[in-house]
């Protein structure tokens, strides 16, 4: 509707604020991330639907570890790679067996980096890098395995093993074998060192005694490093001329840690176990001593007190030890895991006090377990004979429903936790999804295969798939795959009269099986 006059009506100053507000911030009613967020609100609502269900819809074996990153299965050390988004497993490339030499120790997903032009159509897809048992570190295509990019690190002085990120999908981290340090190394950082890392630019050094050091990784790059390089340059070193990551001059070490630098922080804790997270920063140890074993520390990284109610302690006698670790939803929270609870905590300012902090329970989650808990020592029998134990069941005995796995499905905001089961042979799991903001369990999956407690055992909850590996004696693998079905109605009918047959095919020299 127009005013008098025929002239638009100026917008009223606070909606003009806001919506200056709102875009300042990045938030615009037709990008991309609002549609994204959009249609991750809509499948959450399918997923945690009463009548969706997650079918297994087919099974794979294999001699050799199986991986998955973001809806693709890598088999045969990342030679064969199959989508698992697909109904029917379909091979998206099957390269042919490698060498010893080619082996490839470790791999990263990476993916086009936001806000960015790059030179290359083909590197706004993703691929994944992989490190070669002989120091190559190779960008394949993540669809075909085409080799992208080749870069050589070092010559056989020194063999890289690990990959992991510094800062995610921008800073990479690429780590050798552990070797005996140069004298000059132990002089400056001592000559008890087990292992060292990088993360957010902080340099990780870790020793036998449970003592963990951080440095500034960017003031050590600043202070030591000798000459800067670029990659694909010809490059001047010692007298040697060379093109930088190119066989065989590869990568020259351009640092050289002539002084001890600046120490940042110290702890001392048992098995070098050491967390920083929460807001205001915060740190978790544990003592260092064996007696202190599943209890743990929350302090300050301000000024190392330890907060209100910081020490946690289960208090369980299991044959695994529970865990602890800062929420990955970067709210701050903490999640502490036990046999049979999840708790999530808080990280808050005390009233009386606005310079501590204080741990509180946010929620809690609870094993399904009976009420006549299996643990009493005295039990009655149907005739009325009393009868006592010997001993006492474990927190974590197979029989009682135990928590395995817990992770966080970040697109979907949800809480996702794997609980265990097992009679004799026979153990059951099941996934449950639960309300990140309040643990509300707002879906429950059950796995169909049989779950050994005894076997090692990874689950991934990926949007609408659900991933079951398996790793059993003898170097024996297994990949289960369940995707999601909304409507059931039909397929319940017939499961009731028939017994689903098991269907097997052969794809590229694999057996794939079908339920």
């Amino acid at each position: 509707m127009r005013p008098a006059g025929g002239r638009r009506a100026a917008p009223r100053a606070p909606n003009a604020c806001r919506l200056l507000g709102r875009r300042a911030h990045g938030f615009y009613a037709r990008d991309a991330g609002v549609a994204l967020r959009t249609n991750m609100g809509l499948l959450r609502s399918l997923i945690c639907q009463e009548s969706t269900t997650f079918k297994n819809v087919w099974t794979t074996h294999s001699a050799s570890p199986i991986a998955y990153e973001r809806g693709r299965i890598y088999l045969d050390n990342y030679q064969c790679c199959i989508s698992s988004i697909a109904q029917e497993p379909r091979i998206l490339y099957q390269k042919p067996k490698c060498s010893k030499s080619e082996k490839i120790e470790d791999a990263l997903l990476l993916e086009c980096p936001l806000g960015e032009m790059l030179p290359n159509p083909l590197d706004y897809k993703s691929s994944l890098i992989v490190l070669t048992a002989q120091n190559w570190l190779l960008r394949l295509s993540a669809d075909s395995g085409e080799i992208l990019e080749k870069i050589y690190l070092a010559g056989s002085g020194c063999k890289f093993r690990y990959l992991s990120w510094d800062t995610p999908q921008e800073v990479m981290v690429i780590k050798s074998a552990q070797n005996k340090l140069p004298a000059a190394s132990r002089q400056i950082f001592g000559n008890t060192v087990t292992d060292v890392d990088v993360s957010n630019g902080i340099l990780i050094i870790m020793y036998s005694m449970g003592l963990v050091r951080l440095y500034s990784f960017q003031a050590i790059t600043e202070q030591f490093m000798e000459q800067p390089f670029d990659l694909g340059c010809e490059f001047n070193w010692n007298g040697q001329v060379g093109v930088v990551g190119k066989y065989p001059f590869g990568l020259p070490c351009n640092i050289k840690i002539t002084d001890t630098p600046p120490l940042l922080f110290e702890a001392s804790s048992l098995d070098n176990a050491f967390q920083i997270g929460g807001y205001p920063w915060h740190y978790i140890i544990t003592p260092n001593k064996k007696k202190h074993k599943g209890v743990f520390y929350i302090c300050s990284l301000k000024d190392n007190a330890l907060a209100k109610n910081g020490i946690q302690d289960m208090k369980c006698c299991s044959l695994e030890p529970d865990w602890i670790y800062f929420h990955p939803d970067m709210s701050g929270r903490i999640i502490h895991v036990g046999p049979n609870l999840i708790k999530v905590l808080k990280l808050k300012e005390v009233e009386s006090n606005t310079d501590q902090t204080e741990i509180s329970e946010d929620f809690i989650i609870v094993a399904n377990r009976e009420e006549n808990c299996v643990n009493s020592s005295v039990t009655v029998t149907a005739s009325g004979r009393v009868v006592k134990k010997r001993y006492n069941l474990l927190d974590d005995d197979p029989e009682q429903e135990t928590f395995k796995i817990v992770d966080y499905e970040d697109e979907l905001d949800l809480l996702s936790t794997v609980a265990v089961t097992q009679i004799g042979a026979d153990g059951r799991a099941h996934l449950d999804l639960h309300c990140n903001e309040q643990g509300i369990l707002l879906k429950s999956i059950p796995l169909l295969e049989s779950w050994d407690v005894t076997y090692s055992h990874e689950v991934y909850f990926d949007r609408d798939i659900v991933l079951h590996i398996e790793q059993k004696p003898n170097r024996r693998f297994s990949c289960y795959v369940y995707q999601m079905v909304c409507d059931t109605a039909k397929e319940d009918e017939c499961s009731r009269h028939e017994k689903p047959e098991r269907v097997f095919c052969k794809k590229g020299g694999k057996i794939f099986e079908y339920i």
